[in-house]
């Protein structure tokens, strides 16, 4: 499995972007004081965080573009908490204003980069240096992608994982390879495609069902298709429990 090339994932960052402003406009003032999926998170949270978030890598490709690196969130992951829980009680009209601000602003700086033929060796365009997990600027996309894609789901709205694409589902496979705990080895199969296996450890685990589950729940999500069967040795099994999200003080909550 290998990570979305630019020219793959510059289309598919407008299309989350225009699915999460889309249907962020949907919400209501009584909407946006519901809770989200995630536990303890109003709406108004997740749509705080998903302009902070929005806000946060417009910041490093502007650095990026100038040759320099600035931390992910001013003030760190305590700057980040606070700008969350101040803007969470906003109304619906606040959070629609500045979610679409900020994605605005993101995919600018996103779509000012270079052609994707700029060369890795240069460091420079998406291969530029950035602060987030010491990665370049293709890592920030991705990122991007995943928040997006992941906390719209959250909203609950209607888009949930079932909706998620095959390029997207592979990504998490990918990226949250390092949930698996050490001594686990999951052999994932997805209904109708090859499988992919995870971790190498001695205990193995097969988990059988809908590529859209199997994404969401190795994303800490609700599989919203009830398909996933764990087995072991042949025997039905509980599903195994991960590990949290890779470097989570970087990553989707």
């Amino acid at each position: 499995m290998t990570a979305p090339a630019p020219d793959i994932l510059l289309p598919a960052l407008h299309k989350a972007a225009g699915d999460v402003t889309t249907d962020a406009a949907k919400l209501t003032d009584a909407d946006v004081k519901a809770p989200s999926a995630l536990p303890g998170w109003t709406r108004g949270h997740v749509l705080a965080h998903l302009t902070g978030i929005s806000n946060a890598m417009a910041r490093q490709l502007e650095y990026a573009a100038r040759g320099e690196t600035v931390e992910l969130y001013d003030g760190g992951m305590d700057g980040r908490n606070r700008a969350i829980e101040m803007a969470a009680g906003h109304d619906a009209a606040t959070h629609q204003a500045d979610l679409s601000t900020a994605i605005d602003r993101a995919l600018r700086a996103f779509d000012a980069l270079p052609g994707v033929k700029d060369s890795s060796a240069n460091r420079t365009g998406w291969w530029a240096p950035i602060a987030y997990r010491g990665g370049v600027v293709l890592d920030g996309g991705l990122a991007l992608w995943r928040e997006l894609t992941i906390h719209n789901a959250d909203l609950l709205t209607g888009r949930g994982p079932e909706t998620w694409g095959r390029d997207f589902c592979g990504h998490l496979f990918e990226f949250l390879e390092p949930r698996v705990q050490p001594g686990d080895k999951l052999l994932l199969q997805p209904l109708g495609l090859p499988p992919v296996s995870l971790g190498s450890g001695n205990r193995s685990t097969v988990v059988n069902g809908m590529l859209t589950d199997l994404a969401a729940w190795l994303a800490g999500r609700e599989p919203t298709l009830g398909s996933l069967r764990a087995s072991a040795n042949a025997d039905g099994t509980d599903l195994p429990e991960l590990l949290p999200w890779p470097a989570a003080t970087q990553a989707a909550k």
